[in-house]
């Protein structure tokens, strides 16, 4: 009996050790499709976006197959963790609450966070008892109105940004809290944008937004994370994520 014991203990560590030693062949990256200019869906269905052509670059540089999995935020990391996908690469804030449950490459992409409303709304952010202000659904903005105005504000949550920008349109909230991107490239910059306004203060505050947007990989592919990591630093190295990010973003995306 205590020999068999040693064989099946010798062979699940066996097991355990080639799991670790993963041969990574193709990498799948889930990706939300409805954060422009990170990402969105066209007509066709496909995805485009500054994190997918990170995705195909970084799978470039890691010498691996590419394969981009449409995801809705709300179920982005319970996805990862069910294995329907290897990483996320989705505008996702590294957090320490987030880290709890999963694993982060370091940044990739580093942006403030405003609020933004029509101009001559007239918000006074010292007090915005009773305004109801719009963030998407289980995001550090959501995190952060919550814990800072969650007693004085109507938080109107929704799945996905443009959800909250059609309810801005039509007066039923007075702002959207995003990051500055996102809000600029999903209102500012689309017809009718000169009708809205940056408001308030620039948020940045690592508490809530944490320390940039890192790539999420289940924990226990370590190995997927330091490939990552390993290729963001190459790309950068080469200049080739500066000229994606030039594609996207008239700004230093990736910050100091």
């Amino acid at each position: 009996m205590k020999k068999w014991l040693l064989v099946a203990a010798l062979a699940a560590t066996a097991a355990t050790g080639v799991a670790q030693a993963k041969e990574w062949k193709t990498v799948r990256f889930g990706i939300e499709g409805a954060y422009p200019p990170f990402s969105w869906t066209e007509a066709d269905g496909s995805l485009k976006g500054f994190d997918v052509d990170m995705a195909n670059a970084l799978c470039t540089e890691m010498q691996v197959k590419c394969k981009i999995v449409a995801q809705d935020w709300d179920g982005i990391i319970p996805s990862l963790l069910a294995r329907k996908y290897d990483a996320i690469i989705a505008a996702m804030s590294i957090t320490e609450e987030r880290k709890k449950k999963i694993d982060f490459t370091g940044k990739y992409a580093l942006i403030p966070n405003k609020f933004i409303a029509k101009k001559g709304a007239g918000l006074n952010f010292d007090d915005l008892s009773g305004q109801k202000i719009a963030v998407q659904r289980a995001t550090t903005h959501d995190k952060y109105l919550t814990d800072n105005y969650g007693d004085t504000v109507d938080i109107v949550r929704y799945g996905s940004f443009d959800e909250a920008y059609l309810d801005l349109a039509n007066g039923r909230v007075a702002a959207v809290l995003g990051d500055a991107s996102a809000l600029e490239e999903g209102v500012l910059n689309k017809a009718g944008g000169e009708a809205y306004e940056f408001v308030g203060p620039s948020l940045t505050d690592p508490k809530w937004f944490g320390e940039g947007f890192g790539i999420a990989v289940r924990k226990q592919d370590k190995d997927l994370t330091k490939k990552l990591d390993e290729a963001i630093i190459s790309l950068r190295e080469k200049g080739i994520y500066q000229d994606i990010a030039a594609k996207y973003f008239n700004y230093d995306v990736y910050g100091q």
